[in-house]
């Protein structure tokens, strides 16, 4: 699917297109929690995305498995990435859409932070000190020693550092399948949303609910799909900055479909992990020109 050319305001599109996608996936998610429990909404996105994953892998049998290195990390990646999910949809119940993605919005801080001793990576100065705002902002985001601090945030909290150790991960396993990766990802939702669903038990949902939590599996196969084409069509500094637009569809909908309105330092706060993200994007994307040098003739 590359393009035979790079097309930076198709890019664009895709990327916001992708992210919207996640938005809307995310407040359907939320939607469908207040009949549904975590663990069925799991097992649905796990369903729909191995039906979909299974049938791309089918051709090629067990090779693909087989022939990718680091099989212990794939493992591990997926659970981080089924418990970054679950931890996400389990805040979504206590808390408005905007604040859970705030806190997963320093998922790329936390992965600079980790660097040094997850992937080698020396980090200077001046993305230490963005990483160190960028924590601020999360303080203020969560607002230490107020009713809004609960176990909701504390899940958002633990889920971002899930998301970002499976970032980690994700860099680490750069030359793997993507198809490989993300059938462990589907596996390890399912191990999980089972799981759940032996703790919780199963809620009686109507047939309705069910078709949606087959469009949330979609959803979330649509919107990755968005970003990887985006990514094909334009460079990475053109249009990965548009992730953050995600915030902005969050605090719409939070507020069209649940009526829900975040405080004020919850805005601060995820300006501040914003401002300190773009600035460690950035400044890795120029540390990365350098090294590479100056353009051949």
């Amino acid at each position: 699917m590359a393009p035979p050319h790079q097309n930076h305001a198709l890019g664009i599109a895709m990327m916001l297109l992708g992210f919207f996608l996640f938005a809307a996936n995310d407040a359907l998610g939320k939607w469908l929690l207040a009949t549904a429990s975590v663990g069925q909404l799991m097992l649905a996105r796990a369903v729909v995305g191995l039906s979909v994953v299974g049938g791309l892998l089918a051709p090629a049998g067990l090779q693909p498995l087989r022939t990718q290195p680091r099989i212990g990390l794939q493992v591990v990646r997926g659970f981080l990435s089924a418990a970054e999910s679950a931890l996400f949809f389990w805040a979504l119940t206590f808390l408005p859409l905007a604040d859970v993605m705030t806190y997963y919005l320093a998922g790329p801080i936390y992965v600079t932070a980790l660097s040094p001793w997850l992937l080698r990576e020396h980090v200077g100065w001046r993305r230490w000190l963005a990483v160190i705002v960028g924590f601020i902002g999360v303080v203020i985001a969560i607002q230490p020693g107020q009713e809004s601090f609960s176990w909701g945030a504390l899940a958002a909290l633990t889920g971002s550092f899930a998301y970002a150790c499976f970032m980690v991960a994700t860099r680490k396993l750069a030359a793997t399948d993507a198809r490989v990766l993300m059938g462990w990802q589907l596996v390890a939702a399912l191990v999980v949303g089972l799981v759940l669903l032996a703790v919780q038990g199963w809620n009686p949902v109507r047939p309705v609910d069910l078709a949606l939590m087959a469009v949330l599996g979609l959803g979330s196969l649509l919107g990755n799909s968005c970003v990887n084409i985006s990514l094909k069509l334009a460079p990475a500094a053109v249009v990965v900055p548009y992730q953050y637009s995600l915030i902005i569809w969050g605090v719409l909908m939070g507020y069209l479909v649940f009526g829900e309105v975040s405080d004020m330092p919850t805005f601060i706060g995820a300006a501040i992990i914003i401002a300190a993200g773009l600035f460690i994007f950035f400044r890795e994307q120029h540390l990365r020109r350098q090294a590479a040098g100056p353009p051949q003739p």
